[in-house]
């Protein structure tokens, strides 16, 4: 049975860091960075890397979390067995997000793909009645201008002939 007690503190840390408020949650992020920072001690990078992987937070990164998992279990040696199980566990956690973030946004992108085509499509559609209408109003006048000829050339054609007939007898 493997002792869970070095790891009791960590999970405490990764329950309370999203449940906390802003300010609370910048401070133990911050405390984590800084004893990464100042005493890189295998626990204390191990402790940044959880609260790095822990979603809910304004530091959550799990980029950076991966990253510091994977370089812990390179030298799994360094690492309790608890604490080499709750990396383990947990780099598995983020692999699975960063894949689920990245087919999210694959989705994301392809939904505005599609959006794009069906409002590229609606426009075109548009465009094509709005020139079918075009067309058909040309034609209409083109009928409208040639019935107008017609008319003009019938009322030449009238005072013509009543210019050159001969006046009516007295």
């Amino acid at each position: 049975m493997t002792d869970l007690a070095p790891i009791t503190q960590l999970l405490e840390l990764m329950s309370e860091l999203p449940k906390g408020d802003p300010a609370r949650q910048a401070e133990l992020f911050q405390s984590a960075k800084n004893a990464a920072s100042v005493s890189p001690t295998t626990t204390n990078r191990l402790r940044y890397a959880l609260v790095l992987a822990t979603p809910g937070h304004g530091g959550s990164d799990p980029v950076a979390a991966q990253r510091q998992l994977s370089e812990l279990l390179a030298r799994p040696e360094t690492l309790l067995t608890a604490e080499r199980l709750l990396a383990l566990v947990e780099l598995q956690e983020v692999d699975e997000q960063l894949v689920l973030q990245a087919e999210n946004q694959r989705l994301r992108t392809d939904d505005a793909s599609r959006d794009s085509q069906n409002k590229l499509l609606a426009v075109n559609h548009r465009l094509a009645a709005e020139m079918d209408e075009n067309a058909r109003l040309r034609k209409a006048l083109d009928e409208a201008r040639a019935k107008l000829d017609a008319v003009t050339h019938i009322e030449r054609s009238i005072n013509d002939r009543g210019t050159s007939a001969p006046p009516p007898p007295k």
